[in-house]
């Protein structure tokens, strides 16, 4: 396996999801991680002024903020909201703004259809293209401030809700009108470990990969799937090929591990950031 530098290890805040902004960026410093993956909530909470200060201050790298996306609504209230998360990402001079595309409109993240008196919108195509309508308004927005989009596919467990982006293929066809320092895509093993086609898609994405992103994919998963991300070594994923496939693309950047599961959540912050920068030694970095 190609060797990969243990500093490129990226801690995404919601792995400590009970840190702060302050306390994960002092979490990083006391364990020698060099860079986080931020999430938007928590920097409003924390303040955006404050969270840029916080993580220049401690001499980190963003690599990414999450997240911008859910476009498939088509209001112009989302539109807004991703030119706010454009303008963050740029004052965090985050590597990218990771956007989850969002699903079906009318479908509601854990909520269910039945009873709701809701309906969902069960055009799958014409959810995908207005996806790609207000990529074509915001990719130009987001560039002329210096933010590179990232598209990132979700598993397909996820269409319905949360991205009706399933592939990394989808993703990389989403992107092609757009300069890859404009708009990228994210490799997240946890969501394309399974695609038969994973490795011909990260060889022709190359440059186009703004953040590869690891975590292992529980079995069995646990009944909110959401949280069914595990500790690398603690699932199914085979981590040596897809990090070979990845840098054999050209991918130079920091390597987040992003991790919702609920155990992971209830422990302590600091024996998680501990446990999973050791795995990632073992499963990722070498």
């Amino acid at each position: 396996m190609s060797q990969v530098s243990a500093r490129r290890f990226s801690l995404n805040q919601w792995t400590t999801k009970r840190w702060s902004v302050a306390e994960a960026v002092e979490g990083c410093v006391r364990h020698g991680v060099e860079a986080i993956g931020l999430w938007r909530q928590d920097v409003a909470q924390q303040g955006l002024e404050e969270s840029v200060k916080l993580v220049r201050d401690a001499g980190l790298r963003v690599s990414s903020l999450c997240r911008g996306g859910f476009l498939t609504s088509g209001s112009p209230e989302s539109l807004d909201d991703n030119r706010r998360a454009i303008d963050e990402a740029a004052a965090l001079e985050a590597a990218c703004l990771v956007m989850v595309v969002g699903g079906l409109p009318g479908v509601v993240p854990d909520e269910p259809l039945g009873g709701t008196g809701r309906e969902a919108d069960r055009d799958l195509a014409g959810a995908r293209e207005r996806v790609a309508e207000a990529l074509a308004v915001l990719a130009p927005y987001a560039a002329e401030r210096g933010v590179r989009l990232a598209l990132e596919p979700l598993h397909p467990m996820y269409c319905a809700d949360r991205a009706v982006l399933s592939t990394l293929g989808q993703a990389l066809d989403l992107a092609a009108p757009y300069p890859s320092e404009q708009v990228g895509v994210v490799v997240d093993a946890f969501h394309v470990w399974w695609d038969p086609q994973v490795f011909e898609q990260i060889a022709r994405a190359g440059d186009r990969i703004a953040s590869y992103q690891v975590c292992d994919f529980l079995h069995p998963l646990p009944a909110n799937v959401l949280l069914g991300r595990g500790v690398m070594g603690d699932g199914v994923i085979d981590f040596a090929p897809l990090t070979e496939a990845v840098t054999a693309a050209g991918y130079t950047g920091d390597i987040e591990v992003e991790i919702f599961n609920a155990d992971v959540w209830a422990a302590d912050p600091d024996e998680v950031l501990a446990r999973v920068k050791a795995r990632f030694g073992e499963l990722v970095a070498r």
